[in-house]
């Protein structure tokens, strides 16, 4: 194992065990060091490498902090890897889409306040299919998100709404390219929401998966071409 790489597993060993808790700060670089039995150098490479994925808060004249290692901040190292997809890798993006989307409308669909089910119908009356499509895909994304909260996992919510990003461009590209697409795209999302409001999982998780999987056919064919 590389220097760096022991300095980052033996400083997440003692966030895990509590030895280092969250909002707390980590001890002077040279006691720690010493304490792990480390260089200066190898910690400070670990602090950073730990801090790009927002472990760590390291905070100018202040020291370093354990994060709140919340879901959506922990989360967002997830956004930082999948930007780097392109082109046939987004499939893949979508089949993780089209396993979670379905479940989290289920759960949406059993969960669902009437609050939630106002803003649902709020987000849908953004944008009609004579909408810019870069209008109607960021009313898509902010529905799938508000689909996720109202199944009141704040895991599953940010996983998706970390996944949606990347998918963004070909969804772009589908609206600008693919005949209908627009409305299609409005249609589904109105189907979604009216089992929701239905409280019916089962008709909801439908409509996601078709949803979803409309979107990775066309880019699978698209590809193909």
């Amino acid at each position: 194992m590389a220097v760096t790489d022991e300095a980052i597993e033996k400083l997440k060993a003692m966030i895990v065990s509590g030895e280092l808790r969250p909002g707390e700060r980590l001890p002077r670089e040279a006691d720690l060091a010493t304490s792990l039995g480390l260089s200066r150098s190898s910690l400070r490479e670990a602090v950073r490498a730990l801090s790009l994925v927002r472990i760590l808060d390291v905070r100018q004249g202040d020291g370093t902090y354990v994060s709140s290692l919340a879901a959506d901040s922990l989360l967002d190292a997830l956004n930082f890897i999948v930007e780097f997809h392109r082109d046939a890798s987004v499939l893949e993006l979508l089949e993780v889409r089209r396993i979670l989307e379905p479940a989290a409308s289920a759960r949406a669909a059993v969960r669902v306040t009437a609050e939630a089910i106002a803003d649902l119908e709020e987000v849908l009356s953004r944008a009609t299919a004579e909408s810019p499509v870069e209008d109607l895909v960021k009313a898509d994304m902010e529905f799938h998100r508000a689909i996720a909260v109202a199944g009141g996992n704040s895991v599953l919510a940010s996983l998706i709404e970390s996944l949606s990003g990347p998918t963004q461009r070909a969804r772009i590209w589908r609206g600008m390219t693919q005949e209908g697409a627009l409305q299609r795209t409005l249609d589904e999302h109105r189907s979604i929401f009216n089992a929701i409001a239905r409280h019916d999982p089962e008709m909801a998780s439908t409509w996601a998966t078709v949803h979803i999987a409309g979107v990775e056919e066309w880019l699978r064919s698209t590809l193909t071409e």
